[in-house]
């Protein structure tokens, strides 16, 4: 029996006032790939996350964009969510310091998978810092 999955929210201080450059990284199969997977494909509204290298074990799964407005958010679900309801998304907005921005993420997972969930969606926004200094 499947628990009932949850949602949960980071939010990532950006070092930009630019929602644009954001914006590549968060909603084309280019910019997430530098930050998300090793591999990511788009065809269409549907994106295919690949990590793990082809000489390895390899993971891979596929997310529908269901929603999207530039500059602000991108929202999608994956694949094996069996719940209607549970989606992933990525926003960008004002931060309490004026000026700024951050990267919202929401996500759903059973609670029991919350935790890892978190720390996935964390050393993926390090290395999104990493990578573009935002």
């Amino acid at each position: 029996v499947r628990m009932k999955e949850e949602k949960f929210n980071l939010e990532y201080p950006l070092q930009t006032k630019s929602p644009n450059i954001i914006w590549e990284l968060i909603s084309t199969a280019p910019g997430l790939q530098k930050w998300i997977a090793d591999e990511v494909m788009q065809d269409g509204d549907t994106l295919t996350f690949t990590w793990g290298q082809p000489w390895t074990d390899r993971d891979t799964k596929s997310s529908r964009i269901l929603e999207k407005e530039k500059n602000r958010f991108i929202k999608m679900r994956w694949d094996y969510h069996e719940d209607e309801e549970s989606y992933w998304e990525l926003r960008i907005q004002a931060s309490e310091i004026p000026g700024n921005l951050v990267l919202l993420s929401t996500d759903y997972a059973e609670p029991d998978d919350i935790g890892d969930l978190k720390e996935l969606w964390a050393s993926d926004l390090e290395r999104l810092h990493q990578v573009s200094g935002l």
